[in-house]
């Protein structure tokens, strides 16, 4: 992974910026009286453009303000008297308008003066020169015809501008010339060439001069090369040519190199300290020699050194002292080398060591002016005062000079000064204004009041006490107003009051006071320091590598100080995110979709604060398939191999693993491409072995960690020539289909196989063990051949040989195989049976010989199986069973039938179980034989108890009954009570299978309930669902009265009920135990949906009632209040009297009972879901004429006797799928019912009448 991290702290600027003010000056506060002092001045040497004014630049500051004056060569510069200069107000900066008048006028150099009444201030001189760009002079450039081998040289010689052109060669088509390490340009602007080859003809060398001031470009006339090879001239063709510069001083072959720049063995440069060096070795060759540096007695200076034009060009930057020496370069080629020396002396123009610095003094006190400086020559110090040379001053008794310095005591007040040190050699001079200014000044804090510092723990933390006052105060600090802060570690006060903390830390934020003492007077300060916690990249993006069009995500989570506002941005190779959607920047993450190859590259988050940053970089690196090899190449041809060659394609920064070669075989299947060999990724070649008879065309892909590529181009053709078969066929198989005949088959040859045309087989056979010769027979265009008239049965020994028209294949291997079989002739022996029980036998006999088999012996059949035992026999039956031999043509005869029998077992279940006649105290059941009696049927069994209503099984009652009753009453149960019977068939082996059934005894609306099960269950019975009659409802001023019918056994029972068209959930009451509620809290004037619910702990199904509506009268209006009126009062008893009478009539009617017409009422309103059942299929739906149909006390009978399936839960549907009313074999429930319940509108809201035994039968219809 490639991963970069740096740590940048912000403040960094700062503290360079903080530390140079500690070592620069003492300024004075501009409201104090001071000399003047230079702030701004054009440079020494000033080339101005003659299209624009003449700007220089002279200003200063002082107190009072200064006057400015200027000299031009040594002489006052009157500005007044010429109307084309202008001095600026309130600065010495002169502005020349040039337009119209001579540039030249205004050359010279020029010295700027700024006086106040405390001295002068000089600038250094200005030499103010005017841009110029000559043009060419006129010339005439002769052809130049050059022998081809030798070296030239196109001179330049650009006319003398100002400043110096920028040099470079064009052609007519303004394109630069191409340089290499042959052809180059020296750093005067000629064009060299090292040697010279025919492609260097052309008529257009043309050399370009760029002005920069002007920017204007000069060009000089083309210069023709015309290259020629001697060899191929005679003398003839060259007195064609008009030569007037011609150089054949040089063979054209080969050479050893020489130096056409510098020319001999050495030469000397000078160079200036501080400029750059450049030193240039330019070598004529052929082969064309390759240019190196070293330094005689050092190594070039690191950091400082580079090189140029092919290595033609050494440049040192920066040059100080110890870059003096000789330096060494070297040209070479494969004849030789060739050596240059050149000698580098340095010199230095006049430089600072410590320039002079402006001195406040306070009245009497002693002062001094240092003007240290170097140079090569040493250069010369010249003292001058308010700029007058020292020697010419008026004298000052307090004033002395001592060489480079100035020393002036007791000095008094009106003594102010502007002092300037010159400093010169032959390259150049340096000058410097310091003042001396004399003042009595009180402390002051300069630096502003209540600063707030922000620094990063482990930081240096910089709290500045820039003051001012004469004499200069003393500086002290003081932590939190209490501690006084000594010089020494942690701590540093530097000389100009600043306090530095070395290692800032959380515990030193707090307040700093600063206090300037001197003898005029204290003044304090106050600042703050807060140490943040510095910005870290915890989780740093990591190198992802993806496949071109998938996604890439960098994550880079960060901590910082929480004070400090964080800003995240993303770089990509170190600029920004490329303006393109794809690219989604999060708070922590970056995710580049659809990723391409222009994704590729380093991504880096950079986390910045106001006072740090943090960055963590990760490369994307983007994968794809490779690109295809291209240029295919067949080498090394052979009649039995090739050499292909390739160029790999692109491998999209995943290198190749393997490359695949395919072959296509355009004669014998053209279009099809076949894998031929693998070769590892590194490899750009392969040998291949080839087959003959192939019109061979290759292609290679290449494959990486992404997949394969796209397939080469083909190769070209390559044909090989054909040969005998190198392979017979393989699979070579024979066996008989028939008595009498052997078929031989084989896997053909395929084409390619073939080795040549007129592939045929030579198929050969002979009887195993026996002795004769081979017979043969040569087939073609085949893939078996069939032998007639061989014995049955009898092994072969088999060949197949390929062979085309350049001869046979390789000695075919010998296989073996039978000729055909025939049916078995005999049958087996002495066969014997053993039972072993009902259900199982086991059959003997003995084996037939083999020579009767006529074939394989495949093994024995008998009628039942074609194993020796025979399980799955049916109980109390007769077997036939004899024996046959089986081989791969079929059965032999059989053996003698052999007889026996099977004894007896234990019945199958019965076939049904019924309730026919339920009634309140007796259950009458039906049921039918076993399907199966596997013996003499000896009776039935039969077994029930009772499940209460929590689902317990009572105690069991067992009874045995004969074979020849297929029903059975029981008595004496109780009433409303559910049943459970298991009846099973017996013979004298024992009971069989049982079948099971359940039913009630109860007599009311719900239906007869009943189910089979062929197994006995233990412990508790599911569930039977509950039954509700009618629901009823009336509304009185205390809430909604609700009441029902209820006959389950569940024990949970609710009310619930909700507003009508709400969305709420249903509000429910318990009410278990009872058979009404009253809802209370309705809110008057709306409409309830209520419901009765039973719920069973043991079953999640929830039983219910129809919703009912209740409507809740609103609340009577109190302004008409109708019921308070007498007319009202009266018709309202008028009403209720006569409503009584009727509900005393209907009473007393009701309680006497009578006869219902069921079965007339049913024939009258037949319902056509409710079809007759008959007793034979399991059903209940009839009843006889000749029951008695009168209600029992409490009984609700509807008219037309019948039970609504979806009013009642307690049905078989809870227990299956419903049906009819029998159960098969297997004790499943098969049978079907059906019912509906027709709302009785003659009912009464209660009733004590007991229930009808009608209505007990109809509730199992």
């Amino acid at each position: 992974m490639d991963r970069n991290r740096k740590w940048v702290p912000g403040f960094g600027p700062a503290l360079l910026i903080l530390l140079s003010h500690m070592t620069s000056a003492l300024e004075v506060p501009l409201d104090l009286p001071q000399p003047p002092t230079i702030t701004q001045q054009s440079p020494k040497d000033y080339i101005f453009d003659p299209r624009e004014n003449i700007v220089i630049h002279c200003e200063a500051k002082g107190k009072p303000h200064p006057s400015f004056s200027w000299t031009r060569n040594g002489t006052h510069f009157d500005v007044e008297k010429d109307s084309k200069v202008l001095m600026k107000p309130g600065s010495g900066t002169l502005v020349i308008d040039i337009s119209g008048e001579k540039a030249e006028a205004y050359e010279g150099t020029y010295q700027c003066t700024a006086h106040n009444e405390h001295g002068t201030a000089v600038s250094n001189r200005i030499v103010i020169r005017q841009s110029r760009s000559p043009l060419w002079s006129k010339e005439r450039n002769e052809a130049i015809v050059v022998q081809m081998g030798v070296s030239l040289v196109l001179q330049c010689r650009p006319p003398a501008g100002l400043p110096p052109p920028v040099i470079f060669w064009m052609d007519n088509n303004f394109q630069k010339l191409p340089l290499d390490q042959r052809v180059s340009q020296a750093l005067n602007g000629d064009l060299y060439f090292s040697n010279v080859l025919p492609e260097d003809s052309r008529q257009d060398y043309i050399c370009y001069a760029r002005f920069p001031h002007t920017q204007t470009i000069q060009q000089k006339q083309p210069i023709s090369v015309t290259v020629l090879d001697m060899e191929t001239m005679n003398e003839t063709v060259a007195a064609l040519y008009n030569i007037t510069d011609f150089y054949s001083d040089s063979p054209e072959g080969e050479h050893r190199p020489r130096f056409m720049m510098p020319l001999g063995a050495s030469s000397t440069k000078m160079v200036l300290r501080g400029e750059t060096l450049e030193l240039e070795c330019i070598a004529a060759g052929l082969p064309t020699p390759d240019i190196s540096w070293q330094k005689d007695g050092g190594e070039l200076p690191s950091g400082r050194t580079t090189f140029q034009h092919f290595q033609k060009t050494l440049k040192i930057s920066d040059v100080n002292e110890d870059d003096a020496g000789n330096y060494r370069c070297t040209a070479t080629n494969k004849l030789g080398t060739a050596e240059h020396i050149i000698k580098v002396n340095v010199k230095a123009a006049p430089f600072w060591v410590s320039a002079p610095r402006n001195l406040i003094l306070a009245p009497n006190e002693t002062g001094s002016l240092t003007c240290r400086v170097s140079g090569e020559p040493k250069p010369k110090i010249t003292w001058f005062v308010n700029g007058v040379l020292i020697e010419n001053a008026p004298e000052d008794r307090a004033r002395k000079v001592d060489d480079d310095t100035v020393i002036l005591s007791n000095v008094q007040s009106g003594s102010s000064a502007v002092y300037q040190c010159n400093a010169s050699n032959e390259f150049g001079y340096l000058m410097a204004n310091a003042f001396v200014n004399v003042l009595a000044e009180a402390p002051r804090v300069l630096t502003p009041p209540n600063r707030v510092y922000q620094v990063i723990a482990n930081n240096p933390a910089l709290l500045h006490c820039a003051s001012f006052g004469s004499p200069i105060p003393t500086i002290t600090w003081f932590k939190d107003s209490q501690t006084s802060i000594k010089d020494g570690d942690p701590y540093v006060i530097h000389v100009n009051g600043t306090l530095e903390i070395h290692v800032a830390q959380p515990l030193n934020s707090g307040k700093y006071t600063c206090i300037a003492t001197n003898n005029l007077g204290i003044k304090e300060n106050h600042v703050f320091l807060e140490v943040k916690e510095p910005t870290r990249i915890l989780k740093q993006p990591e190198y992802r590598v993806v496949q071109r069009g998938m996604s890439a995500a960098f994550e880079c989570k960060v901590k910082h100080d929480p004070s400090l506002i964080p800003t995240m941005t993303w770089l990509k190779d170190n600029g920004e995110l490329p303006d393109d959607e794809r690219f989604l920047v999060d708070t922590d993450s970056l995710t580049i979709k659809d990723v391409t190859d222009r994704d590729e590259g380093t991504y880096t988050c950079v986390m910045n604060t106001t006072l740090d940053q943090d960055s963590a970089s990760a490369m994307l690196t983007v994968v794809e398939k490779p690109d295809p090899p291209t240029d295919l190449e067949l080498t090394d041809q052979t009649e039995r191999s090739v050499r292909l060659t390739w160029i790999p394609g692109d491998e999209h920064n995943s290198p190749t693993q393997q490359f695949l070669i395919q072959y296509e075989d355009l004669l014998h299947e053209p279009g099809v491409w076949i894998n031929l060999t693998e070769v590892a990724g590194t490899s750009t070649t392969a040998q291949l072995n080839l087959s003959p008879y192939v019109y061979y065309s290759f292609r290679v892909m290449a494959l990486n960690s992404v997949g394969l590529s796209e397939p080469s181009q083909s190769s070209s053709q390559y044909r090989t020539n054909p040969a005998a078969p190198d392979d017979n066929p393989t699979d070579v198989r024979g066996e008989g289909t028939e008595p009498g005949n052997l078929v031989i088959s084989w896997t053909p040859l395929t084409g390619f196989q073939s080795n040549g045309p007129g592939l045929e087989y030579k198929v050969q056979w002979r009887q195993k063990d026996v002795d004769e010769d081979w017979s043969s027979k040569t087939v073609a265009n085949a893939s078996r051949f069939v032998v007639s008239g061989t014995p049955t049965y009898v092994l072969y020994e088999i060949k197949v040989q390929a062979l085309n028209d350049y001869g046979n294949g390789p000695d075919a291997e010998v296989v073996t195989g039978y000729s055909g079989e025939d049916l078995p002739l005999s049958a087996p022996d002495s066969v014997q049976i053993m039972v072993h029980n009902s259900t199982l036998a086991e059959v003997h006999w003995e084996p037939v010989s083999l020579p009767s088999v006529r074939g394989k012996l495949q093994g024995y059949k008998h009628g039942l199986h074609e194993t020796g035992r025979l399980p799955g026999l049916e109980p109390y039956s007769i077997y036939n069973v004899s024996i046959r031999v089986l081989n791969n043509k079929g059965e032999g005869p059989p053996s003698p039938s052999k007889r026996f029998d099977t004894p007896e077992g234990v019945p199958g279940p019965p076939s049904f179980l019924k309730v026919v006649k339920p009634g309140l105290d007796s259950l009458t059941l039906e049921w039918g034989p076993p399907m199966k009696n596997n013996g003499r049927l000896a009776g039935y069994i039969l077994k029930y108890q009772p499940v209460n209503k929590t689902n317990e099984l009572g105690p069991v009652k067992v009874m045995t009954l004969p074979a020849n009753e297929t029903t059975f009453t029981l008595d004496s149960l109780n009433s409303s009570m559910l049943y459970k019977f298991y009846l099973s068939a017996k013979t004298i082996k024992g009971p069989g299978p049982t079948i099971t059934g359940e039913a009630f005894t109860v007599m009311d609306t719900s239906e007869l309930f009943i189910r089979s099960q062929p197994t006995v269950e233990t412990g508790k019975v599911p569930p039977v669902g509950p039954a509700f009659g009618t629901v009823n409802t009336s509304v009185s001023e205390e809430g909604a009265v609700i009441s029902w019918d209820y006959f389950g056994h569940h024990k949970n029972v609710y009310v619930e009920y909700m507003v009508e068209n709400s969305k709420d959930d249903w509000k429910k009451e318990l009410v278990n135990g009872s058979h009404w509620h009253m809802i209370k809290g309705l809110k008057p004037g709306s409409s309830y949906r209520v419901r009765v619910v039973a719920r069973d702990p043991a079953d999640p199904t929830v039983h219910s009632t129809d919703e009912v509506l209740v409507a809740v009268p609103a609340v009577p209006s109190r302004q008409v209040d109708i019921a308070t009126q007498g007319w009202f009062i009266g018709l309202m008893c008028a009403i209720a009297l006569l409503i009584l009478v009727l509900l005393i009539v209907c009473f007393i009617k009701r309680n006497k009972g009578g006869k219902y017409p069921v079965k007339e009422k049913e024939d009258a309103h037949q319902d056509p879901e409710i079809q007759p059942m008959k007793e034979d299929d399991g059903t209940f739906g009839e009843y006889s004429d000749t029951e008695d149909h009168k209600p029992l006390k409490g009984s609700r009978t509807p008219s037309n006797g019948t039970v609504r399936r979806d009013e009642s839960d307690d049905s078989l549907v809870d227990y299956g799928e419903g049906g009819d009313g029998q159960f098969n074999e297997d004790g499943s429930f098969i049978g079907q019912y059906s019912g509906k319940k027709e709302k009785d509108t003659h009912e009464g809201n209660e009733s004590s009448e007991a229930p009808s035994p009608v209505n007990a039968m109809n509730s199992f219809v």
